[in-house]
């Protein structure tokens, strides 16, 4: 790479939950491996093993479905607290290169090694050596994307999985972008892809044929993201120290719910449990969003900032009620969630002088 450029690297772990569960029983090796949900369940796929990924099973598909692609597929609870402690081994190696290192979740971060701790000039050889050491440390697989920044990075990470390593220097970014489907570029989503794919774009060179103003206006200020993420340009610095911008939780029900008391009753352990993160996280939130989908999978939320910045679960339950009460409900509930939003940091004394005053909602 070119010596004023930075170097990142996306560090992005193998099937992470599958991968530990395979790693501490013998007996799930070489075998598809579903975490989260249960063969006759409501609930969805956390992660599953590579095995189970030939038979089309994917994060977030609902575990019955998992079972019909897949009926020998073993089903296994997340063990969270196990991954936390692998995740604390790997984020340590990371920090051992370079203080700019920036977690997206429990399996995945970004590392500035631009100015590596001891030297090395290479980030090849750094993302070699951090692969090593993970593998040593916790028996399992990472692979790595590294490049001028993180758009770049994240992608090439997920290029050649599992134990994958890809390298994108300044003059292959632009043939290697253009290859790739819209769907991986960040903040193209779902809807975005659909609306894109109508206009017979698929790929990052279809994109690029797209002008500025075009992309404006199909996408407003979304469409100057996009025209700069294509062309490889992306100022985004590692940010070691990054807050997270939500909090939240949800549950399926195994029965569909059609009793607003029950649904109260379930929003407020979902209250409880976001206190204790935003608690753990040393955060508070200005925006309560409540999720709901109904048993024909139509799926609806309904936010409100709130005056002062919430933590407690009694404060974020108050909110949700009344979202609740906003809204018609004519059919049976499947779904109920809860996420906090806008957080900042409970040390703050402008925070800390608010939520000590102890408020009522009203």
């Amino acid at each position: 790479m070119e010596s004023n450029l930075r170097k990142i690297i996306h560090i992005d772990m193998d099937a992470f939950y599958a991968s530990v569960e395979q790693r501490d029983h013998v007996e799930y090796r070489g075998k598809p491996l579903i975490v989260g949900g249960s063969p006759h369940s409501r609930g969805v796929v956390a992660t599953c093993s590579y095995e189970a990924r030939r038979y089309g099973i994917h994060s977030a598909m609902p575990a019955s479905m998992a079972h019909r692609l897949c009926p020998h597929a073993i089903f296994v609870k997340p063990r969270m607290d196990v991954y936390r402690q692998v995740s604390r081994d790997i984020m340590s190696i990371c920090k051992a290169h370079t203080d700019l290192v920036e977690p997206l979740s429990l399996d995945e971060a970004f590392l500035d090694v631009t100015h590596h701790r001891r030297g090395m000039a290479s980030g090849t050889l750094i993302a070699r050596e951090i692969k090593q050491q993970i593998y040593e440390v916790t028996g399992l697989t990472a692979s790595a994307g590294v490049s001028y920044n993180k758009l770049i990075a994240k992608i090439a990470s997920d290029d050649h999985k599992p134990n994958g390593l890809t390298v994108i220097t300044p003059e292959k970014a632009q043939a290697f972008l253009d290859a790739v489907p819209i769907g991986r570029f960040f903040g193209i989503g779902k809807v975005t892809e659909q609306k894109l794919s109508l206009l017979g774009v698929h790929t990052g060179s279809d994109l690029r044929r797209l002008s500025r103003e075009q992309l404006i206006q199909l996408f407003s200020d979304r469409g100057r993201v996009f025209y700069d993420l294509v062309r490889g340009i992306d100022p985004r610095p590692v940010l070691p120290n990054r807050i997270r911008q939500s909090i939240g939780k949800e549950t399926t029900f195994q029965v569909d719910m059609d009793d607003i008391d029950d649904m109260l009753s379930q929003l407020m352990l979902l209250a409880q449990t976001i206190e204790q993160q935003l608690r753990n996280r040393s955060v508070t939130g200005r925006v309560v969003v409540l999720k709901i989908k109904f048993a024909n999978f139509q799926q609806i939320t309904r936010r409100t900032t709130t005056h002062i910045p919430v933590q407690s679960a009694q404060d974020i339950y108050d909110y949700v009620q009344s979202l609740l009460n906003q809204v018609y409900i004519d059919t049976k509930v499947r779904l109920l969630g809860i996420t906090v939003q806008k957080l900042e940091s409970a040390q703050d004394p402008l925070v800390q002088m608010e939520t000590g005053e102890q408020l009522t909602l009203f």
